[in-house]
């Protein structure tokens, strides 16, 4: 395309929240962490090749025996979650985070895959810590 020659009305959101298509026969339960599958579809986050993590589900998507897309789900892209964790400690504050399951994260230590879901920023325990998606 040319570089443009006049001024151009652009579309603009926050970007905070967007609704995704989801998967064929897929459920995706609210407060739980979001993937897209290599179709970009968005799938309950998993330690799946090809997936790549979008954010937290803000609501419930029931797509079970729907097709790919039949069903949105809404998810938030930012913020700092508390989530259950593999094995953490208070060493790894600052580091990064990668995708265990839908309501799990842990370090990089046995991930398959590595899918980022952020920035461990808060310890609470062992297995509980809040981290930030924000991008």
């Amino acid at each position: 395309m040319a570089a443009l020659t006049k001024d151009r009305a652009t579309s603009y959101r926050e970007g905070v929240e967007i609704d995704y298509p989801v998967a064929a026969d897929t459920i995706i339960f609210a407060g739980s962490l979001v993937c897209v599958n290599s179709n970009g579809y968005a799938v309950p986050a998993a330690d799946t090749a090809g997936y790549k993590f979008i954010g937290i589900a803000m609501a419930q998507a029931d797509n079970k025996g729907g097709g790919n897309g039949d069903k949105k789900v809404r998810v938030r892209r930012s913020g700092v979650f508390e989530f259950d964790a593999g094995s953490i400690t208070q060493a790894m504050v600052g580091e990064a985070m990668y995708v265990v399951d839908d309501h799990t994260f842990d370090d990089a230590a046995g991930a398959t895959n590595d899918i980022k879901v952020g920035v461990l920023v808060k310890y609470v325990s062992a297995t509980t810590g809040w981290i930030d998606i924000s991008r």
